[in-house]
């Protein structure tokens, strides 16, 4: 065999080769896709969608939610949730940066929300808020960013202890948190706005100065606070819905517990469904919300858990199951906002949950 011979063999067995390479490059990006396309998703009015399985992180420490984020976008995630008083949003952007830079994803691939802190109420508080936010998350913009509870301490003030601490709505009424939202989404710094921790009453008060009408509610809901009544506005008046605390919150701190609170992950009904579907109670848990329609982000920072958890988007309750966690017979709210109440505060319970 000659040379040429030899050069004309070797070409091919590299072309081959190539071939093969990029056939299997090829399938594993048909996998990787295949996998998100199990995704079910939410959409806003201008048609961008919103996967309704997405990662919490609240109370995921500094040292655990950078991994916590890079394992949910290497699992499928595309949907994380953020807030300015979880602390972390710098170790969040960074797991960005390390993704975007590996390829792992694209940022226009991701869905990221964050949220304006109570000492940011005031109009002129709100675009440094958010743009804080961003440096932190090393973004550009967010997808969405909601005003995360309808409390307003002043600036600087990190959680009110007394009463000087606090503006009241007089001081800063609702409507102008709202203009500042607006205004941060006229600029371009956010495609969406909405709220969180919001009732029936807070919500009109705002849809009556709103330009922009709020676009998503984030609240507390699970088969022991289904709130049934505020879903139910929401919808009608266009907005989506997200749930926290799917799980009931079980890692939050001592101080914000009850005592005898009823465990969602250990009810003898939600065990029961899980049995019968072959899944996990957590599974279950979170496909509740998926299957109203609602969004979901529970949190954690347990690579198998991840997983775990977003999988829950093949679990298919059936009616028979969702009347049975619809009327699951404990009514309980695990985070009731009364550390934001008291002698101290100008605020009570009736100025975030429904009477």
């Amino acid at each position: 065999m000659g040379n040429e011979q030899i050069q004309e063999l070797l070409g091919k067995i590299s072309g081959r080769r190539l071939v093969n390479t990029l056939i299997g490059l090829i399938i594993r990006r048909f996998k990787k896709d295949l996998k998100i396309k199990k995704m079910k998703y939410l959409t806003f009015k201008n048609g961008d969608q919103l996967p309704m399985i997405g990662l919490g992180t609240w109370k995921s420490k500094p040292g655990e939610v950078y991994d916590a984020v890079l394992w949910a976008l290497s699992a499928g995630y595309r949907h994380i949730d953020c807030a300015a008083i979880y602390d972390n949003e710098k170790e969040v952007g960074k797991a960005f940066e390390k993704a975007f830079s590996d390829g792992l994803v694209k940022r226009e691939e991701i869905f990221v929300t964050s949220k304006l802190w109570n000492n940011s109420h005031r109009f002129e508080d709100v675009i440094p808020a958010l743009k804080n936010s961003l440096l932190e998350l090393r973004l550009n913009y967010l997808d969405l960013y909601l005003i995360h509870w309808p409390i307003a301490f002043k600036n600087g003030v990190g959680f009110a202890q007394t009463r000087e601490e606090f503006f009241t709505y007089k001081d800063v009424p609702l409507s102008q948190t709202w203009a500042g939202m607006e205004e941060a989404h006229n600029q371009g710094l956010t495609k969406h706005i909405g709220m969180s921790n919001f009732n029936i009453s807070k919500l009109e008060e705002v849809f009556e100065s709103a330009e922009i009408k709020p676009e998503m509610n984030q609240i507390e809901l699970h088969p022991f606070l289904p709130q049934k009544k505020l879903v139910e506005f929401c919808k009608s008046n266009g907005m989506l819905v997200t749930a926290y605390s799917p799980l009931g919150s079980g890692d939050r701190a001592a101080r914000i517990k009850k005592e005898n609170e009823p465990s969602l992950l250990e009810n003898d009904m939600v065990r029961a469904i899980a049995d019968k579907h072959n899944c996990t109670v957590g599974q279950v848990l979170i496909a509740f919300s998926i299957h109203r329609d609602i969004a979901v982000i529970p949190k954690s920072t347990n690579e198998g858990r991840i997983k775990e958890n977003l999988a829950s988007i093949q679990v298919d309750l059936d009616a028979d199951d969702m009347k049975a966690l619809l009327n699951i017979g404990t009514d309980f709210r695990y985070i009731d906002g009364s550390f934001f109440t008291g002698t101290k505060s100008p605020y009570t319970l009736s100025d975030l949950w429904e009477k």
